[in-house]
């Protein structure tokens, strides 16, 4: 099970992939992690499939993630008399906190946080940004607008505000039960969506309590501002561009997209590129050249991952979504240019003996005839330090701890193996060179590069690096104990 690429591939598991057959299908096609969102099903539906994800992992025997996708809080008008309304640049409209049904002049918001943050000439973006509202006057439980683009308004819309940071936790009352449910049921990734300030991973961390890693996912304003801070509280990213594309300009997208990658990289922490990637491919069994080019950038950039969402959980070709990420990848990754962009783009990160080590490591590699990187690692820290150097030899990542192996999924690069635990460091080049064999990354007559620290099983210990001959004759007779 050996993937020929390095990108990692998430896949939104739905209505379209929920049975088991369907989620080994998408695996054996490439993906890596599962999206468990829990904005669609039920807990029964979400433990069904993690169930099926669990039975898949251990029939390949390889470690695969799951990341649970929090849906935070949602910000909708009320109803409408007629069920709709039209309306008009330019006319006046008017929300509150008034339960009557709504009209051409105006509709309740249900939500007093909204009310409390508003300026004049704020912006209020209403189903995906499709009508903007622009306040002129307000107060605690009404916003005066003017239509800047009109169009259908209709029940239940949802309204994002793009300019002012709210006074709303990113983890809604349905979030906290569906966090302590996954983290019972054993997820490995929590992504918290509506994120604005770095105390927003502060709460998910104190509740998911070392049972499940944090992923952020910038999809405001805010959070981008914010996004140094946010990112050192998180575990990992998630440049989530829909939500980013209604309340920023589309063409500010791109480069924050480029900024935010590096900045993960640079980082050592895995980020996922999410959002329409493949969108035509809901009701197409083909891709469009421009959807094609917009995997292929990220991957050019440097993202750990690239996602699908409603092409592989409500799309009627969720296989063939995935088979075309993983042909695009694969394609990207024998191109020349890739790597030059990759070699161009890695920085001097030297702080630690642990980040000599990691970088000795590639070079080493690149240079000889080395086929294949192997470290052990308990936390995955030096895992993903050497991920970082995205080095040309395939990165094996060995732990004991079933936790770790999972999380490292995601990261870029890493073909994650569990190991026994370690007492002596002639083991550790055993096992690398066994898993290395198994895996078909190396054969009898090569050599492999492996890192360890001792003493073993202390989280960011990583002191050793030896070359090591893949015959396991040569390192029982030569490899001190």
């Amino acid at each position: 099970m050996r993937r020929m690429r390095n990108v990692k591939i998430v896949a939104t598991l739905g209505p379209s992939s929920s049975d088991y057959q369907t989620i080994r299908k998408l695996f054996d096609a490439g993906a890596d992690v599962f999206r468990l969102n829990m904005s669609h099903g039920d807990h029964s539906e979400i433990a069904a499939r993690h169930t099926y994800i669990r039975q898949v992992e251990k029939e390949v025997g390889r470690p695969i993630a799951i990341l649970a996708d929090l849906q935070g809080p949602k910000l909708r008008v009320g109803v409408f008399a007629n069920g709709s309304e039209e309306l008009e640049p330019g006319q006046p409209f008017r929300l509150d906190l008034d339960a009557a049904e709504g009209d051409a002049t105006r509709v309740q918001l249900p939500h007093e946080e909204i009310f409390a943050a508003l300026e004049p000439g704020s912006m209020l973006l209403v189903n995906d940004g499709k009508i903007r509202l622009k306040v002129k006057t307000c107060g605690a439980d009404f916003a005066e607008c003017e239509v800047v683009v009109g169009g259908t308004i209709s029940n239940r819309k949802g309204v994002n505000v793009p300019d002012v940071i709210l006074p709303v936790a990113a983890l809604s009352d349905k979030d906290r039960k569906d966090l302590e449910f996954v983290c019972e049921l054993g997820v490995d990734w929590l992504a918290l969506s509506f994120v604005q300030r770095p105390k927003d991973i502060w709460e998910a961390r104190d509740l998911a309590n070392g049972r499940a890693a944090i992923l952020a996912k910038i999809e405001k304003p805010a959070a981008v501002r914010e996004f140094d801070e946010i990112l050192k509280v998180s575990d990992g990213i998630m440049v989530a561009r829909g939500d980013l594309g209604v309340e920023l300009p589309v063409q500010n997208v791109p480069p924050i997209q480029k900024r935010l990658v590096r900045k993960c990289r640079a980082a050592a922490k895995p980020v996922i590129v999410a959002t329409q990637m493949l969108e035509s491919m809901i009701e197409s069994p083909m891709p469009t050249r421009a959807e094609v080019s917009d995997v292929a950038a990220a991957i050019y950039e440097g993202a750990d991952a690239v996602m699908l969402s409603a092409e592989s959980a409500a799309g009627q070709y969720p296989i063939e979504a995935v088979s075309t990420m993983n042909a695009v990848a694969i394609e990207v990754e024998t191109d020349p240019t890739y790597w030059q962009v990759t070699a161009a783009s890695r920085g001097g990160h030297r702080e630690t003996s642990a980040d000599a080590i990691v970088a000795a490591a590639r070079e080493i590699a690149e240079a000889t005839d080395i086929k294949a990187i192997c470290c052990h690692s308990q936390s995955g820290t030096t895992a993903r330090l050497i991920a970082r150097e995205r080095p040309k030899p395939p990165i094996i990542a060995m732990t004991h701890v079933q936790e770790t192996s999972r999380q490292l999924c995601l990261t870029w690069g890493l073909h994650c193996v569990m190991t026994s635990r370690l007492e002596r460091f002639k083991q550790a080049v055993v096992n690398s060179v066994r898993a290395a064999r198994a895996d078909g990354f190396a054969e009898e007559s090569d050599m492999i590069v492996v890192t360890a620290g001792v003493p073993f099983n202390v989280p960011g210990s990583t002191n050793i690096l030896r070359i090591a001959p893949c015959a396991e004759k040569l390192i029982f007779a030569s490899e001190p104990e």
